[in-house]
This record gives C-alpha cells, structure tokens and sequence, in this order.
C-alpha cells in the first residue's frame, strides 16, 4: 500500500509539478473547439489570414445569424419567414410592374377614382344606355318588361278566400274550447306566416287566439310588439265572424298560473303538422287545461289543408293583417314619390327587396317607360 502511495504522490520532481488535471470529456473538448472557433481567440489568433477572415463586419454578421439559427436548430423557424418575405417582394415587383407598364397612362386616373367607383349605377347606366336604345329602336324588337301589366287572356286575378265572411251582418263567433297562445319566431316574413297559421289553427281547434307575441330575435334584435307593426284593433275587427281574438289572457286564466304565462304548457308540435295531428294531440290538451302555448311556432302547419283551413290563412294574410297606421303613411309617401319619378312611364316601376346588403341602383329607362328602383334595407 505505501509503494502504491508513493508512487501516486513522491519520487521526486514529479511531487514539485502540479497534478494533471483529469481528461476532459469529448462533449466539452467539442465544445471548446468550437467556442474557439467561434470567438476567433485559438492559439493560430496571430495567423494573418483569420484576422483578415473576422475583421470584415459583414461577414462576422452573417456568421453569427447562421451559425445561431443551426446551432438552435431554428431553420425550421427562419425558413418559412425567409420564403413569405421573399414571395412578397416578387408579387409586390410583379404589381408594381403591372401598373406602370400596360396600365401606366391610367395610374393617375385609378388612384383618383375610389374604389368600386367603376361598378356604381351612373356607369354602368352609361355602358348600358347605348345598347338599350338600339335594342329600343330596333323594328323586330319587343319590350318584354312592358307585358309586366299587361293580363293574359287565360289569367286573371282570384281570391283565395271568400271575402264575404268577414262582411257585417253575421253573428260573431261563440263558446271557446280554451286559449291558444303562440310565439312568432324568426323575421318579419316568417311572422306573418306564423299568424296565419295560428288563425287557422285557432279556426280548427275553435279556440280563442291571443295576440301572437314575437320571439325576440338573435339577428334582427328587432323588440317590436304585434301593435307596434299591425293594426291590432283592425286585425280582431276582421276576423270576428270566424275567429275570437283578445288582447290579453283573462283575470282568472291567469290566476291559476300565477300570473306567468311561462307556467302554461307549451306543446311541441312539429313542423308541417297535419290538421288531424292538432285534433288528436292540441285539442285535448286544451280542453283539459283551458290554455295551451306553442313556441316556437314557424311552420308549426302543413301546406295541404282542407279549403276551410285555407281560406282562414288567406282571409288573415289578404285582409286581417294590416300594417300599423304609421307604416302606411311612409309607404304611401314612398309610392307617391316613386309614381312621380316614373311620370314618363305613367306611373310604372319595379321595386325590387335586396334585404340587407349594401348596394343600390337606380336606373332610368326613358324610352322603354321603366324605372327600376332596388332599395336597401
């Protein structure tokens, strides 16, 4: 053990030298070569040639750009943003290139010019005016929007319902089986269909119709009531001879759902029901409980119904509903101003409903005696 011992520590001037320090492992020895690398300091830092390699700042730069992006295995990252940039400047080059060449003597006119100038009516009233005239003035040509008014020989006009029945003289309808209640859903159009419905369906049940309420919608957030957009008085005048119609459920209805027409049933009937499925399912419930609801109720019933069910939906769509006395005036206002406009025609036009969108058209055809008006809502 002592020769074991002096052999790691004396024997001379080997004790005087420092210890050797371990070998280093191969991951650091890598590392530090390239760190010298890196940094230019090697033991060769006197070498002329690699002091003239590092003193350029350019090249240094994009050394250290590369070497970082594929040290910290970036290139997927670096890739991508090089190929986007690079796509860019060649389509920006290429639209550059566009304007200034084949369209060169119109750049000032298209920046002048706002954007979708080139599609409003006035233009296109002039690119089309030449070609509607000759087409006018042509002597085989006829005008197919003329035959518009005109009634056809085997044509003419029939009401759907018998519009004696609401007529005064006849007896108002007596004794109820209950209350229908029922929600309006959807927009203005699928609600007027939904109070057609209901009056037939309160017609068939012989049950006495509450003011259809309307569903308060997620799109047209629109908080109207039934009096707010129909004449409601006018509304129960004309269905009084074939259906019962009040306002409001009565005192003692109410009463026994605690004031809360929530609390009453509401029956889910499916779309396009049958009259037989709301004699057979609607009409028990009603009379067991004096008053049901349906919501929602958008095409709560068929199309195909007996002629007795359809000329209530047509005596409620033709003549009951009519709008409140405010709507009338502005729409009389607004076909007052649209006959004047169309003096030359005598008194013709189009109107055409374009919902929502943002667009309009006016466009004047003097010698085909049209004006078509698309109005925006």
């Amino acid at each position: 053990m002592s020769m074991h011992g002096q052999s790691r520590l004396s024997y001379g001037s080997v004790a005087s030298s420092p210890p050797s320090s371990p070998p280093s492992s191969p991951r650091l020895r890598h590392g530090r070569s390239r760190k010298i690398v890196c940094n230019g300091t090697s033991n060769n830092s006197n070498n002329p040639k690699s002091n003239k390699k590092i003193l350029n700042f350019t090249e240094r730069l994009v050394y250290f750009i590369v070497s970082t992006v594929f040290k910290r295995r970036g290139v997927l990252l670096f890739a991508p943003l090089l190929y986007i940039s690079g796509m860019l400047m060649y389509m920006g080059s290429l639209s550059l290139e566009g304007a200034s060449g084949i369209g060169g003597r119109r750049l000032g006119v298209d920046q002048m010019t706002p954007p979708g100038s080139r599609y409003r009516s006035p233009e296109v009233f002039e690119n089309l005016w030449p070609f509607m005239e000759r087409d006018s003035n042509h002597p085989n040509s006829s005008n197919a929007l003329m035959t518009t008014w005109h009634i056809k020989s085997n044509q003419s006009w029939k009401p759907c319902a018998n519009r004696s029945t609401s007529l005064t003289g006849l007896s108002e309808v007596s004794g109820s089986n209950g209350f229908l209640i029922i929600e309006a859903n959807g927009g203005l159009n699928q609600q007027r269909i939904s109070i057609c419905d209901a009056v037939a369906v309160a017609g068939l049940l012989n049950a006495t119709l509450v003011i259809p309420m309307f569903h308060l919608n997620s799109v047209w957030r629109d908080s109207s009531k039934f009096g707010d957009i129909f004449d409601e008085e006018f509304f129960i005048y004309a269905l009084r001879n074939n259906v019962k119609i009040i306002r409001e459920l009565p005192e003692e209805i109410l009463e026994r759902f605690d004031h809360n027409i929530s609390n009453i049933v509401n029956l889910r009937v499916k779309a396009w029901s049958s009259p037989k499925h709301y004699l057979q399912k609607v009409l028990p419930k009603l009379l067991e409980l004096r008053a049901v609801r349906i919501a929602p109720f958008s095409n709560r019933l068929a199309h195909a119904v007996p002629s007795n069910i359809q000329d209530l939906r047509c005596l409620a769509n033709y003549e009951a509903l009519r709008f409140s006395r405010s709507i009338r005036l502005l729409a009389e206002r607004m076909v007052d101003r649209m006959v004047k406009n169309s003096s030359i025609s005598g008194g013709k036009y189009i109107s055409v409903h374009l919902r929502f969108e943002e667009v309009g058209l006016y466009v004047k055809l003097a010698n085909q005696c049209v004006v078509l008006v698309l109005f925006c809502v």
